[in-house]
């Protein structure tokens, strides 16, 4: 009987190895789920217009997944919101003076594309986009604006802080 376990063990073992699966294989834990963070827009109140959240606060390398919900009420070709994460040192008014002309592009600039992180499109009545991303691994304050023209003079803005 102990020289069947050993003959058993010892075809397992050939096995394995020609199999290319090295002995001193673990399973590797899975990555942990993106952490959900809701924004959620509305038509304006009075004349401030703002996210639900005007901070988030994030780990370096943290993985996060941001939900943009519109209960606004008023049509998308008039008032529409998007969510733009921008690059530590951006230029926040040059981006924001570039995307209001940038109507054929959904307000936001192509030649400064090079400074979003993240993104989410226009939301109109009811809708709902999300992105998952990784935030920035340098602590600092990120910027995260709505593009559409006059939304970010309105207050349309906040900060990603890792830290």
């Amino acid at each position: 009987m102990i020289m069947n376990v050993r003959l058993i063990s010892s075809v397992l073992l050939t096995g394995l190895i020609v199999a290319g699966v090295p002995l001193s294989a673990r399973q590797t834990p899975a990555p942990a789920p993106a952490r959900a963070v809701t924004l959620t827009v509305n038509d304006p109140v009075g004349d401030k217009m703002n996210y639900s959240l005007s901070q988030i606060v994030a780990k370096p390398g943290e993985k996060l997944r941001v939900r943009l919900v519109s209960i606004a009420q008023t049509p998308k070709i008039v008032m529409a919101h998007n969510w733009v994460l921008l690059k530590l040192g951006t230029d926040i008014k040059a981006f924001i003076d570039a995307a209001a002309n940038a109507r054929a592009t959904d307000f936001i600039p192509p030649a400064m594309k090079g400074q979003i992180i993240a993104e989410l499109p226009l939301a109109g009545p009811g809708e709902k986009f999300e992105v998952t991303f990784t935030a920035p691994k340098v602590p600092g304050s990120y910027p995260y604006v709505c593009t559409f023209a006059g939304h970010y003079a309105a207050g349309m803005r906040g900060m990603l802080v890792v830290k």
